[in-house]
């Protein structure tokens, strides 16, 4: 007979059995139908079986009757392990407290994400969200139902044409679809469009209103490029001129680089300190002692523990500090003169607008090195819309 599962449950042991009746004490276990099996003889006096708990206390009356001694060479089962685990009270309350703090983590709100605003301020959304009971470390089972909490928050929410929420473990999933509305159009009053600036003209396309002027013309800043004024003198009428006109504009700048160029370099020195982080606080617990460099950088790194979707308020974060340096370096007058016209030509064209172009330097106006400084002046050519509104005053 096989040690079955039902048998585990019950509990059984094996036994070695000595004396010189033994064939008399097992036919009096077979009579007295004890459950045992894997009977096996050790030597000529001795014979070991494994027995179930209940009729192992049994035995003693078969013992005596017979004059044979009992020796129990293993225990096994359940009963067996539940007595061991009896044994061991702290560990089996702190399992318990584990599988418990699990549990009552699993319960909070962890996270709050917003899709599908665009026009909805993501403030807006979770303030609103906060007035229904949403908000990060709050109880889920204090929340109200997701379709009433949906149509709370559709109605603290104008613009929205639909809400959802879905409660995705300790993740909170708000979801929103926006009422469309028409652009307002805006009201225009009659105008012309003047140059800006003082320029060559590039390009000029005109979709509503008069050109007045062609593409290689020079204009003066407040010269009208396209008119309000269509027709002729006996027809005439006004209109929202509209179009695009580019043009070359001459920006004059000046521009300075030291001849010693300052530059941060690492040392190759590194110190660790190591975190164990629980919600917003750390406890250190490696790395002590105060940082042995005067000047130094710190890269962080922080290791969160995750559990199947929800992500828990522990983790590890890891410090490490890196010695730095300021060097300088000498510089070229010509190569100091390069990366000063480059830095003035990235500030022109940023300053001009996305849709400026830089064309080229016109003309270096002054130039000088003073003080361990190069010093110039440059005219700069940009390309870049040159038109503005000026309304048409009857």
């Amino acid at each position: 007979m096989k040690t079955t599962i039902f048998n585990r449950l019950r509990g059984f042991v094996r036994i070695e059995l000595r004396g010189r009746n033994m064939e008399k004490l097992l036919n009096a276990l077979i009579t007295g139908r004890f459950v045992v099996w894997d009977i096996r003889r050790s030597h000529d006096e001795a014979v070991e079986l494994h027995i179930l708990i209940r009729d192992f206390f049994k035995l003693r009356p078969l013992l005596r009757e017979t004059g044979s001694k009992l020796r129990v060479r293993g225990r096994y089962g359940f009963p067996f392990v539940l007595d061991k685990l009896g044994r061991r009270k702290m560990f089996i309350a702190g399992i318990v407290c584990f599988f418990a703090a699990i549990y009552m983590l699993s319960m909070l709100v962890w996270q709050i994400d917003v899709e599908g605003n665009e026009k909805i301020a993501r403030s807006d959304v979770l303030q609103a969200a906060r007035e229904q009971g949403i908000y990060r470390f709050q109880w889920k089972f204090r929340m109200q139902d997701s379709d009433m909490l949906s149509r709370e928050l559709q109605n603290k929410l104008p613009g929205s044409a639909w809400i959802g929420v879905d409660v995705q473990g300790t993740r909170i999933l708000i979801k929103i679809v926006e009422s469309a509305r028409p652009d307002d159009r805006q009201l225009m009053n009659p105008r012309h469009l003047v140059a800006s600036k003082n320029a060559l003209v590039t390009q000029i396309l005109a979709e509503k209103g008069k050109p007045l002027v062609k593409p290689n013309a020079n204009v003066s800043k407040g010269d009208i490029l396209i008119s309000g004024y269509i027709g002729d003198e006996a027809n005439r009428q006004t209109v929202v001129a509209q179009g695009k006109v580019r043009g070359i504009v001459w920006e004059e700048a000046t521009v300075e680089i030291p001849l010693i160029l300052r530059q941060k370099v690492y040392t190759g020195e590194t110190k660790s300190r190591s975190f164990l982080v629980i919600g917003s606080r750390g406890l250190q617990v490696a790395g002590y002692g105060e940082t042995p460099f005067v000047q130094y950088e710190t890269v962080s790194r922080l290791q969160t523990v995750h559990w199947r979707k929800w992500s828990l308020p522990f983790g590890w974060l890891s410090e490490k500090q890196l010695e730095s340096r300021m060097e300088e370096i000498p510089l070229d007058p010509e190569e100091a003169k390069k990366i000063a016209l480059e830095q003035a030509r990235a500030e022109l064209v940023a300053a001009a607008g996305p849709d400026a172009v830089w064309r080229g330097e016109k003309i270096i106006l002054h130039e000088k090195s003073d003080n361990g400084k190069v010093y110039m002046k440059v005219l700069f050519e940009i390309e870049q819309p040159i038109a503005v509104e000026q309304p048409i005053i009857p």
